[in-house]
C-alpha cells in the first residue's frame, strides 16, 4: 500500500532512508518507560489499533499485546527499510500484525477504521503535521482516540556536572540540523505543543502527560549502547566540529570517546535525564 510518490519529509524522510538500527536502541533503552505509557491507554481485547510511523515493529507489537486476541493491528511506515525491519519483528513475535508501506499524508484506510491511532516520533517529520492529525483523527471510530508520542521536548540532560558545555552541545547540534536540512528555528519547534495540535485538529478531550527517562551510573548496556551509538556517535559525533570553540570540541571529544579516561559513561557521577511526551485526544 506505498503511496504514489511521497515527499521527503522536512528532515529528509523518503522511503529510501532507514532509521531502524537507532530506533531499536532507543527502544530497548526506554523499554520500561514505553511498556508503562502503552499500558496506561486502556486498550482493551478486540480494539482495532493503526501505528503511524512504525519503525522497527517493537511498539506495533507492543500494542498488539494488548488487544488480542480478536484485535486487529496494523503498521505503516514511510521507509521501505523500517517496513522490513518490522514484518520481520511481527514474524518472529508470532503476533497476527499487517505491516505496510505508506505515506502518513496519504493513508489507503477508510473513514472511521480504527479504535486507537498511535504515532510516535513520527509527527514531527512531515511537511503538515496539522493536516496530518487531521487525517489521522478521520481514521478513528466515534470516541477513538490520537495518540502523539514524542522525545526530547526539553534539552536532554548529559553533562549534569557542565550545564555550559551541554547547553553549547545542544545548541550546535540543532543548527547542524537546521544548516542540513534548510530550516530554521521556527520548522522545528511550532510541533513541540502536541497538546495544541490536537486541540487544532479538532479532538475532544485533550490531555497531556511527561514521562521522564532517568538513568545513572552505573549503566546497563543498553543504555550504554543507546547513548554512544545513537547519541554520541550518530547525533553528534565529527558532524558538530565546525558549531563548537575548539576547546569545546576537544573536551567533547574525550567525554564521548570510550577509551578515553573521562569517557562521561563511565563516570561515577553520570546522570542522564530525558523526556517523552505523550498527547492524547478522542475523536
Amino acid at each position: 500500500m506505498p503511496s504514489d510518490s511521497p515527499q521527503p519529509g522536512p528532515l529528509g524522510d523518503s522511503p529510501q532512508r532507514s532509521y531502524a538500527d537507532g530506533l531499536a536502541l532507543f527502544q530497548r533503552f526506554a523499554a520500561r518507560e514505553l511498556r508503562e505509557v502503552v499500558a496506561g491507554l486502556g486498550l482493551r481485547g478486540g480494539d482495532a489499533v493503526l501505528d503511524a510511523g512504525c519503525g522497527t515493529g517493537a511498539l506495533t507489537a507492543l500494542l498488539a499485546r494488548r488487544v488480542m486476541p480478536g484485535g486487529r493491528v496494523v503498521g505503516v511506515d514511510i521507509s521501505s527499510g523500517h517496513v522490513e525491519h518490522a514484518r520481520d519483528y511481527v514474524r518472529r513475535s508470532g503476533l497476527p500484525v499487517t505491516i505496510a508501506q505508506a505515506d502518513l499524508t496519504a493513508l489507503p484506510f477508510a473513514a472511521r477504521s480504527f479504535d486507537l491511532v498511535w504515532c510516535s516520533n513520527a509527527i514531527n517529520h512531515v511537511r503538515e503535521p496539522l493536516e496530518t492529525v487531521k487525517a489521522l483523527a478521520s481514521l478513528l471510530v466515534r470516541g477513538g482516540r490520537l495518540v502523539l508520542g514524542q522525545s526530547a521536548f526539553l534539552p536532554d540532560m548529559f553533562f549534569a556536572w557542565d550545564a555550559r558545555l551541554e547547553k553549547e552541545v545542544t545548541r550546535a547540534c540543532y543548527q547542524y540540523y537546521r544548516d542540513l536540512y534548510g530550516l530554521d528555528e521556527r520548522d522545528t519547534a511550532a510541533v513541540r505543543n502536541l497538546f495544541g495540535l490536537l486541540k487544532r485538529g479538532g479532538l475532544e478531550n485533550v490531555s497531556a502527560r511527561t514521562v521522564i527517562i532517568e538513568r545513572t551510573w552505573p549503566l546497563a548496556p543498553e543504555d550504554e549502547a543507546y547513548l554512544l551509538e545513537v547519541v554520541f556517535r550518530a547525533h553528534w559525533g565529527e558532524r558538530l566540529r565546525p558549531y563548537l570553540s575548539p576547546e569545546d570540541w576537544r573536551a567533547l571529544e574525550q567525554l564521548c570517546d570510550p577509551d578515553s579516561p573521562d569517557f562521561c559513561l563511565r563516570r561515577p557521577d553520570f546522570h542522564h535525564v530525558q523526556t517523552y511526551t505523550v498527547a492524547v485526544g478522542s475523536a
